[in-house]
């Protein structure tokens, strides 16, 4: 008898092992581990979209967070977000415990790239966290030929128009977008889609873009050298010879429907104020009211606000010690004095204050204290692949340019 009831054990232990290794691994089982359910996943969620005038201390209320709780936790993303400057348009999310109502993590967008999380640690006090948003990419390609504009010739195919105006960002310093466009132009690119959860979101990176402008072929492929000493990834696009496409500035600081007033350094009488002026060193970029007006390049704010002498709303930028530019008639301003800003940030609107005729930026370049013409002067590219990172950029561009024209 001894011996039967160990047989059936054995043969029950096979049918058992049998099972749960099916039930692992065959995709026709619909059963996980149990070491996969997570507490986190029973817990409640409250979204809160922010709106204009919401501060932190807003949004935990609506949600039920005590006043003193969501101080505790403002001091401890402190130094690592602060959550007086969260944005409109966000939505911040909010965990709570099934049974117990107890609060167990935030988590809010800080860009496309990284989420803030904090969450309540055994000892009572709170842990803020950066970590980088996980996406599922898919890569795509897109092409065509342009009849009237890009961004119309993107619209026809269904591509996401954010991918388009990266690809104009990418090709801003070789390519004029605003007067430079030709029928006929054609653009082929390989890019990044972006989901989370199986739903799509964004788009990501492009990594290879080629456009046929006028008959001149301009190229453009991402490379990453990673991190250099400070931690600081170094990236960016390049020409096939290994060549920076970003130069110091961007060619335009906004997305304009065509110049009134070029660069002049002789007289100039203006109808609507029956009155000479000695010249005009600056150009007018004619734009809607309320079109984003972007900083040309890296630099620190000098003053943002106010002129009395006829620019209306002005902000000032500092790049370095040899160029500065000013954005005049603006009808907002998001920047403030003193502030870094990074080229290619939204720093104001277009508009229509001060000695002006219609919505349009005024926009100045200085170059040692004297107002250049930006349309016309050269600068120098960025710094381009280093000569030991040539031979893995030449083989990555290969297989890139393989996927463009297959």
């Amino acid at each position: 008898m001894k011996y039967i009831i160990s047989i059936l054990l054995i043969i029950g232990v096979i049918i058992a092992g049998r099972f749960i290794f099916f039930s692992k691994n065959s995709p026709e089982t619909s059963l996980e581990p149990v070491s996969q359910v997570q507490a986190k996943d029973f817990d409640r969620e409250q979204t809160v979209d922010i709106e204009s005038g919401m501060t932190f201390s807003d949004i935990c209320a609506q949600v039920g967070i005590d006043h003193a709780i969501m101080l505790e936790m403002a001091e401890a993303s402190s130094e690592v977000y602060d959550l007086a400057k969260v944005r409109v348009g966000r939505k911040m999310k909010f965990y709570f415990d099934r049974e117990t109502g107890v609060f167990t993590k935030l988590i809010y967008p800080i860009d496309t790239e990284e989420e803030l999380f904090v969450t309540p640690q055994e000892d009572g006090s709170f842990l803020a966290e950066r970590k980088d948003i996980e996406y599922e990419v898919v890569v795509k390609k897109a092409e065509g030929t342009i009849d009237s504009s890009l961004y119309e010739s993107a619209a026809e195919q269904d591509t996401d128009v954010r991918a388009i105006i990266d690809l104009a960002e990418i090709f801003a310093w070789t390519i004029d977008f605003g007067v430079g466009i030709r029928e006929g132009d054609t653009y082929k690119f390989i890019f990044e889609e972006r989901y989370r959860n199986g739903e799509y979101v964004m788009p990501g990176k492009i990594l290879a873009a080629q456009f046929v402008n006028d008959g001149r072929l301009v190229e453009g492929y991402y490379f990453s050298e990673g991190q250099n000493e400070e931690g600081v990834l170094e990236d960016g696009y390049y020409n096939p010879a290994g060549e920076s496409l970003q130069r110091i500035f961007l060619k335009n600081p906004v997305e304009f429907r065509y110049i009134s007033s070029g660069f002049t350094t002789g007289p100039r009488y203006i109808a609507e104020f029956s009155a000479y002026t000695s010249s005009h060193r600056a150009i007018d970029y004619v734009a809607g009211t309320g079109t984003p007006v972007r900083a040309v390049g890296d630099g620190t704010v000098m003053s943002a606000g106010w002129n009395s002498g006829g620019y209306g709303n002005l902000i000032k930028i500092r790049h370095n010690e040899t160029y500065s530019t000013n954005y005049a008639h603006l009808s907002k301003i998001y920047v403030k004095a003193g502030q870094h800003v990074t080229q290619g940030d939204v720093i104001g609107a277009v508009g229509s204050t001060g000695y002006s005729t219609g919505p349009h930026l005024h926009y100045e370049m200085v170059q040692n204290g004297t107002k250049i013409n930006p349309l016309t002067i050269e600068f120098p590219a960025s710094e381009g692949i280093a000569e030991d990172e040539m031979e893995e950029f030449s083989q990555a561009i290969v297989k890139l340019q393989e996927q463009l024209n297959n």
